[in-house]
């Protein structure tokens, strides 16, 4: 088999482009592959603000602090009470 002497780019998850869903879900999929109970963790991080909560397998401590926790609780709030945002 040839070896290309080019330069290859692993082109990895773009967190620019990951609504704040994806995100969430990749943290959830993290914290449960290591076997924490993940909406007790996430809670924990809502509440306290401290990232320790979330595990850093999978870059998932990474992009929690990419997302504003104030407006991650308004978009759950609107979401679950099913009102527009103001």
């Amino acid at each position: 088999m040839a070896m290309s002497k080019d330069t290859v780019v692993f082109e990895g998850i773009n967190e620019q482009q990951m609504t704040n869903r994806e995100i969430l879900e990749t943290i959830y999929n993290a914290l449960q592959e290591r076997n924490y109970n993940a909406i007790d963790q996430m809670v924990g991080y809502l509440t306290s603000g401290d990232p320790s909560y979330i595990t850093s397998h999978n870059n998932a401590r990474h992009l929690i602090l990419k997302v504003d926790r104030d407006d991650l609780l308004e978009e759950i709030l609107t979401s679950y009470l099913g009102v527009e945002k103001k």
